[in-house]
């Protein structure tokens, strides 16, 4: 079972995608804001993560540029989850080194594709 760290400052938001995800049969842990979730990818070593961007002190892009600098966790898969659908944040987000980028409201079959393509092509 793989295990999915979900980064995400909203609670109704966060509890929503990750009882989603349960259900979709993964193990998964959350953080509420990214040094939390930068800690985490250290301490759970999850197979992928699921990171907002607006995530207030630290957002989504330092965070991710957190992980990317550590050896132990620069290979981890990062997907995007925001409300920014702008082609700057989708740019400036794979220039902080996210592996793809989903928009909210989220769609789950689509994202669930994607988790999938990022788990099988870490392996």
């Amino acid at each position: 079972m793989a295990k999915i760290l979900v980064v995400e400052d909203d609670e109704s938001n966060r509890d929503m995608i990750c009882r989603r995800l349960v259900r979709a049969g993964y193990e998964v842990v959350s953080a509420d804001d990214g040094a939390e979730g930068v800690r985490l990818v250290g301490e759970a070593r999850p197979d992928l993560v699921l990171m907002d961007l607006a995530l207030g002190a630290m957002d989504g892009w330092e965070a991710t540029r957190l992980i990317r600098s550590d050896p132990t966790t620069s290979a981890t898969p990062v997907i995007v989850l925001t409300v920014h659908a702008l082609e700057s944040d989708r740019r400036r987000s794979f220039e902080a080194g996210c592996n793809d980028f989903e928009t909210k409201p989220i769609e789950l079959h689509r994202l669930l594709g994607k988790i999938q393509r990022q788990l099988s092509a870490a392996t």
